[in-house]
């Protein structure tokens, strides 16, 4: 990897494509050249970038021999055919899927967290880890490093841009059809998902858990190099357009105080304490849409477990979820280029 490295974007008309074009050019990412990918059907549409447009171009096999890194944000079975293809020709890919997160030989990646990680991928991959997980971490992080992060039970409020743009429409053409009085259709999600909450994100195993909800505790086992930590989650969709939000307990090794674990936020990158109940200040999902900081607020001492703490935690899943996580990685590989 070199200070200006030739970048491609995999996916790069999709939502979190066009957000990773927008975390580079607003962080000035240092790049020589960028190449945008995507399917057939997006091959030929204009893009701007840098006051030029680029033009995007169809993904192959042979896409990567002139890319140093490729940022994909296309789904689990196009990393899982490409990104190999890429680490193979020399390109280091960092990649927003669930296709290589627990591999062994493929780090997983919070730069707030466990930067050191990113330097050790033997298979030129990086994950980008799941969203909502980023956004929990990034508030229990600093808490852990004073109090030793032991259990958390969680569960979390997805916005509907989780599902892409399939769910904003759905959402959207929802409300609209109940204002006027129309039926509602339903194709997205397996229940109305307007003026409603589901109580279900990606498939069910036999453990009657979702998808989902095991990534929380399997990529924060990972993350935080904490094997034995207990996770148990309830994973919920909710009709807000974007931003999720997780309400958490957390239980830790030692005693908590409710200001000491507030003080652990003064001066951590990439989130900050929004907790003034007496002045109704907490955080929203409005609060961080379309930015880059989580936000904690409504700490307190658990009334029903010992060393616990009750927060809730708010972040831009399409930002910090997902694009600006995998650029924040990628300015980690270029400042020891």
């Amino acid at each position: 990897m070199n200070k200006n490295p030739r970048v491609a974007i995999v996916g790069a008309t999709g939502a979190v494509g066009v957000e990773l074009l927008s975390c580079l050019e607003s962080r000035n990412f240092p790049l020589s050249s960028l190449k945008l990918l995507a399917s057939k059907r997006s091959a030929g549409k204009q893009v701007a970038f840098r006051g030029d447009m680029l033009t995007v171009e169809e993904l192959t096999e042979h896409s990567f021999g002139d890319v140093d890194l490729a940022l994909f944000a296309a789904g689990g079975d196009i990393s899982r055919k490409f990104a190999p293809i890429a680490g193979a020709a020399g390109c280091v890919v960092v990649d927003n899927s669930s296709a290589f997160r627990q591999d062994a030989d493929v780090p997983l990646v919070v730069p707030e967290i466990n930067p050191d990680a990113a330097f050790n991928h033997p298979r030129n991959i990086i994950a980008n880890p799941n969203c909502t997980t980023i956004i929990t971490l990034m508030a229990l992080y600093p808490l852990h490093l004073k109090f030793g992060l032991k259990t958390i039970i969680a569960s979390s409020y997805q916005a509907v841009s989780g599902s892409g743009q399939h769910g904003i429409t759905e959402l959207e053409n929802q409300v609209r059809a109940i204002c006027n009085g129309h039926p509602v259709e339903i194709s997205t999600y397996p229940r109305q998902i307007a003026f409603n909450v589901l109580p279900q994100i990606d498939k069910f195993d036999a453990t009657g858990y979702t998808k989902e909800e095991l990534k929380m505790l399997n990529e924060g086992r990972k993350i935080m190099s904490l094997p034995e930590l207990k996770v148990t989650c309830t994973c919920v969709r909710v009709p807000v357009y974007r931003s999720h939000s997780i309400s958490c307990v957390a239980q830790f090794e030692q005693p908590v105080d409710v200001e000491a674990a507030r003080a652990c936020f003064d001066g951590k990158p990439g989130v900050a304490l929004m907790d003034d109940t007496d002045n109704n200040v907490w955080p929203t999902p409005l609060d961080s849409t379309n930015g880059d900081t989580c936000y904690v607020g409504r700490i307190r001492k658990d009334l029903a477990i010992d060393n616990a703490l009750n927060l809730w935690v708010v972040g831009d899943q399409v930002r910090k979820g997902a694009a600006l996580n995998a650029v924040q990685i990628a300015e980690l590989l270029v400042s020891r280029a």
